[in-house]
């Protein structure tokens, strides 16, 4: 039988215990802050890390295609036997040398929009991840094909309130099968001016080129030129608004916008990181974010649609001390980027159901890795905020998650596309043992040799055989939901690459090769 203890005897254990359970608490809460620590909240300073060898490989591979769709007079910058000068007149009925810039994808137009997009994204990677792709001799690479594209950016914007915005017409061209080199079909151009606005390609085209102006801030003279054309066509796009669907209704068959309202807080995003100009802050928190910034509600990041890309984008000045980050609405672009991250991690309560079975990100059937890819390269950048700014947690409807689950998740999408997928299929061309062999590309299927040309090359995009050029670097549409995958030159679905698919892939490789911290600003 228990003996009860009298009260004195009582009151001393009941000390103890109280004691014990305080000493146990303390050592819990002081374990549980170096934990948190230990998975990021602790800032990382000093240069990269160790180099993931995967991931370096791929970025290597991914850069090339840039090359593979460089359009113009390529001298010393040709790096494949089977690719020559092209398009060199283009631009000439109108005075202009149009001759540079990328073919948009297997074909060989000059679209400005997704161009303009492929500059931006490119852009971004370089000033977030430039120290990354440096460490494995992919700085200088990345810079010079961003050049390529603004060089032709900047000469499509003659004058203030006009901006070419195609090179080609896609009936013609969509009409043959043949080698840039040896095309000679004629190549309208079409523009955007104020009696035919389009607002999103000249707003997109305005953040290319204020993005590109951070990136060769070292050439003060080419960087102010890119700022001069970024703020012209900023104000023509606000000032003239319009969709360029509506203006030019055959755009629409091909790159057809959504809206324009994403661009301008994209455009006035990059414009504020480049000047420091306020007013351009006040445009994104003000009337125009109320208006357009669907504050609380994840979308997805793509050529036609920016807006997840701002909420990243302006929330890196809340993590790093900006003097405005105290601004409402540059918290309420913080909250949506926290609802978008929170939507892309597994096992979050408000993850997307918009996946595969293995776990890519799935949204279209047509170009599908474009939206996974994208994704996760708007991940790694938000880990890496968090980790160089000392933030530990993300919340997600009352559930903790740390940097490295938004980099898990970012690894998970690049290790599909590599390879790491049920079809064991690298979609990343020239990566791997086991890759597309049948890419929808025009100059990828047709020997450099061929003396075929627009009709009769029709023969080379119905050959049994695999391509004769490798494009190297080219990352194709992908999977269908059920992730299967057709390897089929006719399959312009899930066989064709495309240059601003070159762009994410780009980005996220880079932020992938290794750990660095975060610069704290672009200027």
């Amino acid at each position: 039988m228990r003996v009860k203890p009298s009260s004195r005897g009582c009151c001393w254990w009941f000390l103890v215990v109280v004691t014990l359970a305080l000493v146990y608490d303390a050592i819990v809460y002081t374990v549980q802050k170096k934990t948190e620590k230990s998975e990021g909240a602790a800032p990382i300073t000093g240069p990269p890390g160790a180099i993931e060898k995967k991931y370096a490989d791929a970025l290597k591979i991914a850069m090339q295609f840039f090359d593979i769709q460089r359009s113009g007079e390529l001298g010393y910058s040709n790096k494949f036997s089977w690719r020559g000068d092209s398009a060199l007149t283009d631009g000439s009925q109108a005075k202009l040398d149009l001759s540079k810039g990328m073919y948009d994808a297997g074909d060989l137009m000059k679209f400005g929009f997704p161009m303009a997009f492929t500059a931006t994204v490119l852009s971004w990677a370089i000033l977030e991840y430039g120290g990354q792709m440096a460490e494995v001799n992919q700085l200088d690479p990345a810079q010079d094909s961003l050049k390529w594209i603004t060089d032709y950016l900047i000469n499509a914007h003659p004058e203030e309130n006009v901006l070419y915005v195609q090179v080609g017409d896609p009936e013609i061209d969509h009409g043959c099968w043949e080698r840039p080199e040896v095309m000679s079909e004629k190549r309208p151009l079409t523009q955007i001016n104020t009696s035919s606005p389009g607002t999103e390609v000249a707003a997109e085209t305005a953040a290319a080129l204020a993005s590109a102006s951070l990136v060769f801030k070292s050439d003060s003279r080419y960087s102010s030129t890119l700022l001069k054309h970024a703020k012209e066509l900023f104000t023509f796009a606000d000032k003239y608004r319009g969709s360029y669907s509506e203006s030019i209704p055959e755009v629409s068959t091909y790159y057809n916008s959504t809206g324009y309202g994403d661009e301008l807080l994209w455009a006035a995003s990059w414009l504020y990181h480049a000047t420091g100009d306020k007013s351009y802050l006040q445009y994104v928190t003000g009337k125009n974010g109320e208006v357009f910034a669907q504050w609380e509600s994840a979308t997805w990041f793509s050529w036609d649609n920016k807006l997840a890309g701002t909420q990243v984008l302006l929330s890196r000045l809340t993590f790093f001390g900006n003097k405005d980050a105290s601004n409402s609405g540059l918290q309420m672009y913080r909250k949506t980027a926290e609802a978008v991250m929170c939507s892309l991690i597994p096992d979050s309560p408000t993850a997307t159901q918009s996946r595969t079975d293995s776990g890519l990100i799935w949204v279209s059937e047509w170009n599908a890795l474009q939206h996974p890819v994208a994704s996760a390269f708007l991940a790694s950048l938000y880990s890496n905020y968090m980790r160089s700014s000392g933030t530990a947690k993300l919340s997600c409807n009352g559930y903790s998650y740390k940097p490295s689950d938004l980099r898990k998740f970012a690894r998970s999408q690049a290790d599909y596309v590599l390879g790491n997928n049920p079809m064991k299929m690298s979609f990343l061309v020239g990566y791997g043992e086991n890759y597309p062999q049948y890419v929808h590309h025009r100059g990828a299927s047709i020997p450099a040799d061929a003396k075929t040309g627009c009709k009769d090359g029709w023969t080379w995009l119905e050959r049994k055989e695999p391509n004769p050029n490798v494009a190297t670097g080219a990352l194709v549409g992908g999977p269908f939901l059920n992730e299967t995958f057709v390897d089929d030159r006719n399959n312009s679905m899930q066989a064709e690459p495309t240059t601003y698919n070159g762009a994410v892939i780009v980005g996220l490789l880079s932020g992938l090769v290794t750990t660095s911290s975060a610069v704290p600003s672009f200027t």
